[in-house]
């Protein structure tokens, strides 16, 4: 058997999709999120909804009576020390918030492997791909010091490819799947932090589940969706890059936010064109095609996000900063001497709405 874990998780919106992943596998789990959402969680625990195919409900699947042991902490309570992993589930900007920058200063200091679910790579993530200076990508980042002190080779990227959102309406211990992809991660350059992410990746994959009882133990025991997959490569992760830059963020029109379906199926062959940018920048850092998806299985399950991206919803809803993935291509691409006409109305429509939010502000 694998060993058991004890898990950090910081983000408990998105973070409870992994979360409960971990505790179906029997592993403890520690949620950082605010006062009040920790209350919550450790009163009620957490509420995920996956959509399984071939049935017309989601699955739920509530983290009490799982196997696995969840608790909740604000980040000053916590003591990054006491963990085997830690797992960066929040968006970039967030980083930077009271409580949360003083804990990735303690976290950086214990030197604990950490996994980012971000579409934004940590700095010390991009000081893993060959030739890519980062010093001049610092700009992108709402609050860059916060990554000082991170070891590149004890820090890796998973794709958040997964699509979820918290139910309009819903207590914020309840997450609903709408894309049940797989979280597609690089391996840490240590073999024995790797190591450790193959067992949660093979506990993951056994994970079995009854939705009649809410256990894994009962006859109707279902597989579920959602699985971790360990990759050699750091290129894979990145992915998410092409997917991002064709479809969430061209969400972004000048007066109004489209569907993710919409801004790739509105004008395919643009969109095609500009996957394949984003693709050729990619296979200049390092990549291969066999790290990249093809456009057109992206494009097939874009047919299916009928929801504005979450940068857009964001954007629309007064937000004065959001993770600038689009900025951070530009900005990567400059340095291989490549440019996007694209590309670049993107990242200005981006700029005049924060800037536009936080005029108001």
């Amino acid at each position: 058997m694998n060993p058991k874990y004890d898990v950090l998780i910081l983000g408990a919106s998105y973070g409870s999709l992994f979360s409960t992943k971990l505790l179906l596998a029997g592993h403890s789990v520690t949620l950082v999120c605010t006062p009040p959402t920790a209350e919550l969680i450790n009163r009620e625990g957490t509420m995920v909804r996956l959509p399984i195919r071939g049935r017309e409900a989601p699955v739920e699947v509530a983290s009490k009576g799982l196997e696995g042991t969840l608790c909740a902490s604000a980040p000053d309570s916590v003591d990054p020390g006491k963990f085997d992993l830690v797992v960066l589930a929040m968006q970039e900007p967030q980083y930077g918030s009271d409580g949360v920058r003083e804990l990735m200063g303690r976290l950086a200091a214990t030197r604990t492997p950490s996994v980012a679910i971000m579409n934004m790579p940590p700095l010390p993530y991009l000081d893993r791909i060959p030739g890519l200076t980062t010093e001049t990508l610092t700009e992108c980042y709402t609050d860059p010091s916060v990554w000082e002190g991170f070891e590149p080779g004890a820090i890796t990227l998973a794709s958040p490819d997964p699509q979820a959102f918290r139910p309009q309406g819903e207590a914020k211990n309840v997450l609903q799947v709408g894309l049940p992809t797989n979280f597609k991660t690089a391996r840490f350059e240590s073999d024995e932090h790797t190591a450790m992410l193959r067992n949660l990746e093979a506990d993951i994959n056994a994970i079995r589940f009854d939705p009649t009882d809410g256990t894994a133990t009962g006859t109707g025991a279902i597989e579920l969706p959602v699985k971790l997959r360990i990759h050699d490569s750091v290129f894979v992760p990145l992915a998410k890059w092409l997917m991002l830059i064709t479809g969430n963020y061209r969400c972004v029109q000048r007066d109004e936010m489209i569907s993710i379906k919409d801004a790739v199926h509105g004008d395919v062959e643009t969109s095609a064109e500009i996957y394949d940018w984003v693709r050729q920048l990619c296979l200049r850092l390092g990549a291969s095609d066999a790290d990249l998806v093809p456009f057109e299985k992206y494009a097939k399950a874009a047919q299916g996000l009928s929801k504005p991206s979450s940068a857009a919803r964001a954007l629309f809803g007064g937000a004065k900063y959001i993770e600038r993935v689009d900025c951070l291509v530009r900005r990567i691409a400059r340095q291989q001497g490549m440019e996007c006409e694209a590309l670049d109305e993107v990242v200005t429509l981006v700029d005049a709405r924060l800037e536009k939010n936080r005029t108001s502000a």
